[in-house]
């Protein structure tokens, strides 16, 4: 299989964390931002809505750049069975993390590659399980202060402060729990034709 030129490669996300994550492949890369729409569909699952939305932004992307790899991502934790998306405020932060305080959290990753050498788009979703700590208003309330996760699903950031509010985290790739499972990516992006290393 050829290998494909690394400047066709485009993350379909405003996300830092996902720059930072896939800058770790050593790929040359652009980021652009989709404009999709994030919420949910009446009793859509969490695990089914992480993957819709991460072929979503790839396919918003891809339908301007035909000729490059595109990668879409996205997160939503599911504590109960209950969707928690981006907060977006301080307060809904604050409720978020006192909902799954001493629960187990299911934090579903989905990943979409677009590519020339696909037919489909190709996607999956790595799923890490979470046990938080017991935790007081007031540590969730230093946390919030701390930290700013207006705009992480589920209002925690592991790669940050956020890793002390937890006991336990169990997963087959521990960079899924930040939001690009790059296991599950370089295995896609091999498949279309870029080598790594």
């Amino acid at each position: 299989m050829p290998v494909t030129r690394c400047d066709t490669i485009i993350l379909a996300s405003s996300s830092p964390w996902r720059r930072q994550l896939l800058e770790q492949l050593g790929l040359a890369f652009e980021a652009i931002s989709p404009d999709v729409d994030e919420a949910p569909r009446v009793g859509e699952a969490s695990i089914a809505l992480a993957e819709r939305l991460a072929v979503s932004k790839a396919r918003h992307v891809a339908a301007t750049h035909p000729q490059a790899i595109v990668i879409g991502a996205d997160q939503v934790a599911d504590v109960n069975g209950t969707i928690l998306g981006k907060p977006g405020t301080r307060d809904n932060a604050r409720a978020q993390l006192r909902c799954q305080s001493g629960q187990t959290v299911l934090f579903h990753s989905g990943l979409c590659v677009c590519a020339p050498a696909f037919e489909h788009p190709r996607s999956l979703v790595e799923t890490v399980t979470t046990r938080f700590r017991q935790l007081s208003d007031e540590q969730i309330a230093r946390y919030v202060e701390a930290e700013d996760v207006t705009a992480t699903a589920g209002s925690i950031k592991s790669e940050g402060l956020g890793i002390s509010l937890v006991e336990a985290i169990e997963s087959r790739d521990p960079t899924a729990l930040v939001g690009l499972p790059l296991i599950a990516l370089r295995n896609l992006l091999e498949q279309a034709g870029i080598a790594i290393p």
